[in-house]
């Protein structure tokens, strides 16, 4: 079975790297491109464009957004799903507001200060002095670029409230969360678990936004369970 990875917001292929080897036992795994469209229908079309016929698909955070709309698109595709630091609810006009605010200063020159305040956010608080943690998201930054930045951030912005199509969703679902996930709490995933029938909740404990960083070794371990089931 094929497995489809989709980063998060500002994140690049760099962030599945410590839980791939996990994974490719069990199929050929790709990380898509989700840096090239400013709204959620173009990037899944895309995405979709470029997949294998039928696969295993999991998001991290816009990557769920984006999941989402792949299972509007062509729910017959995907055979296993997982949403990872994601949520179902549209932006709020708060986040839109703070979502503005950065595009304006990342088109402004202040990419790497955007970068530099998003990770405080992003990791437990235990690891925002951790170096190397910090160093990994400024090379995703750059990764992605300020240009495509503002590409994602429009397109979160613009994107819809999946929680009606939540009960639409039949094939088996992992929703992973963590317990200090301070950018999409996991209050959010458990709403999400609950509208899925049969979906699997896992909450882990001491980590941030970043699991597949954070803690490597027991997302693969969650992510192999569900390839399993």
């Amino acid at each position: 079975m094929p497995i489809l990875l989709i980063p998060g917001f500002v994140c690049s292929p760099r962030y599945f790297a410590p839980v791939v080897p996990s994974l490719w036992r069990f199929g050929p795994v790709t990380v898509a491109n989700h840096i090239r469209d400013d709204n959620m229908g173009a990037i899944a079309r895309r995405i979709l464009a470029e997949a294998p016929p039928r696969f295993a698909l999991a998001g991290h955070s816009m990557g769920g957004y984006i999941a989402f709309e792949i299972m509007r698109q062509a729910p017959e595709r995907v055979a296993k799903l997982a949403l990872m630091n994601t949520q179902a609810r549209a932006d709020t006009p708060e986040a839109t507001t703070r979502r503005r605010g950065m595009i304006e200063r990342a088109r402004c020159g202040e990419y790497r200060a955007v970068l530099d305040e998003l990770f405080a956010g992003f990791v437990h608080p235990s690891r925002r002095d951790d170096a190397a943690l910090r160093q990994l998201c400024y090379d995703m930054g750059e990764d992605v670029g300020a240009e495509n930045f503002v590409r994602q951030q429009t397109a979160m912005i613009g994107r819809i409230d999946s929680r009606p199509s939540l009960a639409w969703i039949k094939c088996p679902t992992l929703v992973l969360s963590c317990d200090t996930d301070n950018t999409i709490p996991n209050a959010l995933s458990k709403e999400m678990a609950d509208g899925i029938h049969g979906a699997k909740l896992v909450i882990l404990d001491n980590c941030g936004h970043l699991p597949q960083v954070e803690r490597p070794e027991a997302t693969a371990a969650a992510l192999v369970e569900w390839l399993r089931s």
